[in-house]
């Protein structure tokens, strides 16, 4: 039987809805809901992402904010740029859009944008806070994957996940999500010998690794739950990190690419620039 197609989209459009009434009633209160994004460069991908937030925002009624920087920008003033951003009484969610362009310090960059603005969940504060199980803004993405997982009702506890990526973008805290929900969790990477060995034995595989059709039919459990995070370009095509036609045929459930986890960080991203808001709003 094939898999169970989970439609990203599709959750991402049922999530605006709820998403879109509570922005509204934040506005009817007086608060304006507002993410202010920091672009360095002119990177084109970049751009589009930056484009592709600003609709997502519009559609929901947030206000977005960009402010756009040279590619030759200083560490120096990108790093105050973010603290002037960060100091808006009016702004409620800061993102500084990766990557950045040469010769510039990321991780010194992200420790400008304050924890409770950072609705990428890339601070390290909030990176500890899931660490040590505390409440934090979570990174979008395995955030998103952890929301397909839950909608589609795939068994979690006490299941065997693996994690393909070990970035602290994804992979790290990916795996730190599914410990939370009782899986037995193991964590492989580009030095994992015999990875189809490994991938064999998850009852939920997330591949992570940003290699294009990393994941064939034959590396994954029958009825395993694959959930797809790679954005590959191949011969001007977009494709994950899974082969979606071998693998759709021996697992359970199979997240596609494009429309779904994509559409899911983006949903995600919202989501925390609204929690902001909320806890920016209350009394």
């Amino acid at each position: 039987m094939a898999a169970v197609r989970m439609d990203g989209k599709a959750l991402a459009e049922k999530l605006a809805e709820g998403q879109k009434k509570r922005v509204a009633a934040l506005t009817a209160a007086g608060k304006t809901v507002t993410l202010a994004v920091v672009l360095a460069g002119d990177d084109p991908a970049s751009q589009v992402y930056v484009r592709n937030k600003e609709k997502a925002c519009a559609a929901l009624g947030i206000r977005s904010r960009s402010v756009t920087l040279p590619a030759d920008v200083s560490q120096e003033t990108l790093e105050r740029t973010l603290d002037e951003v960060c100091r808006d009484d009016e702004v409620d969610g800061v993102l500084l859009q990766l990557p950045l362009p040469g010769g510039l310090n990321e991780r010194a960059a992200l420790a400008h944008v304050t924890p409770e603005k950072d609705v990428d969940g890339f601070h390290l504060l909030n990176g500890g806070a899931l660490l040590a199980g505390e409440k934090g803004t979570e990174p979008c993405t395995p955030k998103g994957v952890m929301a397909l997982l839950h909608a589609y009702g795939v068994p979690l506890d006490g299941r065997h996940a693996v994690v393909v990526g070990r970035s602290n973008i994804v992979g790290k805290p990916m795996a730190l999500m599914l410990l939370r929900e009782n899986c037995t969790v193991t964590v492989c990477h580009s030095r994992t010998p015999d990875l189809a060995a490994m991938t064999r034995q998850a009852d939920v595989l997330v591949a992570a690794a940003g290699r294009p059709r990393l994941i064939r039919g034959d590396m994954v459990k029958p009825g395993a739950a694959v959930v797809d995070v790679g954005m590959n370009r191949v011969d001007g095509r977009l494709c994950g990190d899974v082969d979606y036609d071998s693998v759709s045929a021996a697992a359970g459930w199979i997240s596609p690419v494009p429309g779904g986890v994509g559409k899911m960080t983006v949903a995600m991203l919202m989501e925390n620039v609204i929690l902001a808001a909320e806890k920016r709003a209350a009394p």
